[in-house]
């Protein structure tokens, strides 16, 4: 049974690993998070954002996701963002990624960092 639970823990750790990786290798060039914002909005305030207009965790991630994969001015939830920094070029990841790293900005604390 310890064996199982240190299992566990060991996979959840690395999978938070993983998402944070995904994060820091494709977003924080842009999204930064500090306060710093040369490029785009940083990503404390993407994040507050989304999770004003989507409290429920798999509706922020789906929303996103979906509009990361294809991003469209039409539906973009941050129309003042756009106007300031331009429309978010496609960057042409899988879905899957961008469910990684959804979720990863959805449950971490960046004022923490």
């Amino acid at each position: 049974m310890k064996t199982i639970i240190l299992l566990l823990l060991a996979f959840s750790t690395i999978y938070a690993n993983y998402q944070e990786l995904l994060f820091n290798g494709n977003c924080v060039t842009c999204h930064r998070t500090d306060n710093l914002n040369k490029s785009a909005p940083t990503i404390m305030e993407i994040q507050n954002r989304y999770k004003e207009a989507f409290p429920n965790k798999n509706d922020f991630i789906s929303y996103m996701s979906i509009w990361v994969y294809k991003p469209n001015e039409k539906t973009s939830i941050m129309q003042d963002a756009i106007d300031i920094y331009k429309l978010m070029p496609e960057l042409a990841y899988d879905m899957e990624t961008l469910k990684e790293i959804s979720s990863y900005i959805y449950e971490n604390d960046f004022a923490k960092k």
